[in-house]
This record gives structure tokens, C-alpha cells and sequence, in this order.
């Protein structure tokens, strides 16, 4: 997510800079067969552009607005995750209590396991809808992004892990565990029936926050909105030199430049965050919301040894 108010010019030019000397070539080439080569028929009338103009901008309005939709979405699903993540903590803490007279040993040691192996599910699902990518280039720099499963070997036993990373949907299973470590603790007297089933509520909201990550992930953006934006933006930004070179000249090419990156940029936008699951600088934070869900289940066991807090990256928070 890009959390800088003033955009790093690299970051444009790295997505667009093929476009615009696409742009370029075709506004001198416009400019050459009007003036050197007396082709001075090849115009386009004005008030046809200006149409033109008007109906992209709206097309490419309609589909950023449902672009934005799905980035939203996803940042809610991932708000929602981490307010779920604290009261899971919370409830291990409190709801599951030793029957008195005995060693607590054994419980404190199954809630340090259940809140660990939900950090571990936490950065399982983050590495499961992102693409399997170490390294995100952002303009002339690279930046490396922690999108491993080995990140939750550390919140597990190495069997465990091993067993978790043999699965296809390994944050599924992580909470297939929990499940059966709860029904343990409520064969164990730790949890009554009332406390058994809000844990259990619980993990299940854990598994509609990953259903619904995966429907945005597995569902692509309308690809006629994308398909057409594109070639809308190209059609348009090769007919406007034509509209200008017979009374501009020379000056038609810089207009030209500016008026595509107006629309190449509007086109852009909305291609940037259409997929909010694939680790680039404009989707959603993942990597910082799972530091803070860990930070803050850290805290609950009272814990000193803190991960350090996600820190945007030239003006990106990944």
C-alpha cells in the first residue's frame, strides 16, 4: 500500500515509461507526415477527441471505482482478521480455565500453542494469496518482502510444520489443529460446553475471513473492463496528436505527452489495485497487518521479544 503523499516519480515511470514512448513516437510521427511529408489530411476533428475524451474518462472512472471495491473489501476482511486474532487470544487467556487443585503446566502450555498457531495460520494466509515472489522492484530499487512459509516455522514444532507445509492449503489446516486441540482441551474438563463452543465460533470466523480472501483472490477483475481500458487508452492517446498537429505544431508532442499520462494514468490506477493479493505497492499491507496480529498475541503471553514494526519501504507499506 502506498502510504506516501508525494508519489516517487521512479514509481511512474517504472509501470509507464513504455507507454509513453509509445506516445512519444507516434506524436513525432504525426508531426513528421504533417509537416515534412505534406500529409496534411491526416487530422482528426477536435470535437471528435473531446467525445472521445469525455466517454474514457467516464469508462475508466466506472471501472477504478470497482477496482477500488475489491481493495477496500480486502482491507476490511484483513481489519476483521485482526480484531478476530486479539479476541482469540483473549478467550484462550481467559475462557480456559484447570480444575482446581491442579497444575496448570500443561493448560498454560496449550494456550501459548494455540495463540502461536495462530500467528503461524496469520502468516500462512498472507503467503498463500500473495504470489510466490521474495522480491518486489519499485522503480530503480529493490525491496525484499518476507513471503515464505518458512515464516511460520517458528510459531510450531518442526513436526508440526512439516506436517502443515505437506498440505495444498496449509492455513486450512493450521485451523483443522485448533479445532482438534479445542475438542482435547473439552475432553480435559478445561473447557465448558459454552466456553468450548465460542472458541469454536471463533475459529470459524477465522475460516470465513479466509474463504473470503479467496474469492477476491480467485475471482479476477472483469477482464473486458481491463482488456478495453487498455486499448480505449491506446486508440485514444494514437488519435490525439492528430487533432492537434495542424494548429500546434511542434508543441502538439508535449501536449499529447501530457494529456496520455493523464488517461494512461487513470488506466493504471485502476489496474493497480484490481488484485489486492499480489504483493505489489499498491495492494493491500498484509506483511504489516501480520506483524501487528503477532505483536499483539506476543503481548497477551507477555512476552518482551517483539517483532519490529513494519516500516514502509520508499514510500510503500507491504
Amino acid at each position: 500500500m502506498i502510504v506516501s503523499k508525494r508519489l516517487d516519480p521512479r514509481h511512474v515511470i517504472f509501470y509507464a515509461w513504455k507507454s509513453l514512448l509509445y506516445f512519444f513516437f507516434v506524436s513525432v510521427a504525426v508531426y513528421l507526415l504533417h509537416y515534412e511529408w505534406d500529409a496534411r489530411k491526416l487530422t482528426v476533428p477536435f470535437e471528435m477527441i473531446a467525445l472521445f475524451s469525455t466517454a474514457l474518462a467516464i469508462f475508466l472512472g466506472f471501472k477504478n471505482n470497482s477496482a477500488y471495491d475489491r481493495w477496500w473489501e480486502a482491507r476490511k476482511i484483513w481489519g476483521l482478521l485482526v480484531n478476530y486474532s486479539r479476541a482469540w487470544g483473549r478467550e484462550v487467556q481467559t475462557l480456559a480455565i484447570a480444575e482446581e487443585g491442579k497444575s496448570t503446566d500443561e493448560l498454560d502450555s496449550w494456550k501459548h500453542r494455540l495463540v502461536y498457531r495462530q500467528i503461524a495460520f496469520v502468516h500462512a494466509l498472507r503467503v498463500f494469496l500473495r504470489q510466490r515472489l521474495d522480491y518486489n522492484e519499485i522503480g530503480a530499487q529493490w525491496v525484499q518482502t518476507s513471503n515464505d512459509y518458512n515464516d511460520i516455522r517458528e510459531f510450531l514444532s518442526e513436526e508440526e510444520a512439516d506436517e502443515v507445509l505437506s498440505k495444498n492449503n496449509p492455513p486450512n489446516y493450521l485451523l483443522m489443529i485448533q479445532g482438534r486441540e479445542l475438542r482435547e482441551a473439552y475432553q480435559k474438563g478445561w473447557l465448558s460446553d459454552f466456553r468450548f463452543m465460542q472458541l469454536d465460533q471463533t475459529l470459524t470466523e477465522f475460516n470465513n475471513h479466509q474463504g473470503m480472501s479467496e474469492r477476491i483472490k480467485n475471482t479476477p477483475f472483469p477482464r473486458a473492463y481491463s482488456y478495453f481500458s487498455r486499448m480505449f487508452v491506446y486508440l485514444h492517446g494514437t488519435l490525439v496528436p492528430f487533432a492537434f498537429v495542424e494548429e500546434l505544431g511542434m508543441f502538439n508532442i508535449p501536449l499529447a505527452m501530457v494529456i496520455n499520462f493523464i488517461f494512461l494514468s487513470l488506466e493504471a490506477i485502476g489496474e493497480g489495485i484490481e488484485d489486492p493479493f499480489e504483493n505489489r505497492p499498491g495492494d493491500t499491507p498484509l506483511t504489516a497487518i501480520s506483524v501487528t496480529i503477532e505483536t499483539n498475541l506476543k503481548e497477551m503471553l507477555d512476552e518482551k521479544d517483539l517483532p519490529a514494526k513494519a516500516e514502509a519501504v520508499g514510500g510503500v507499506m507491504f
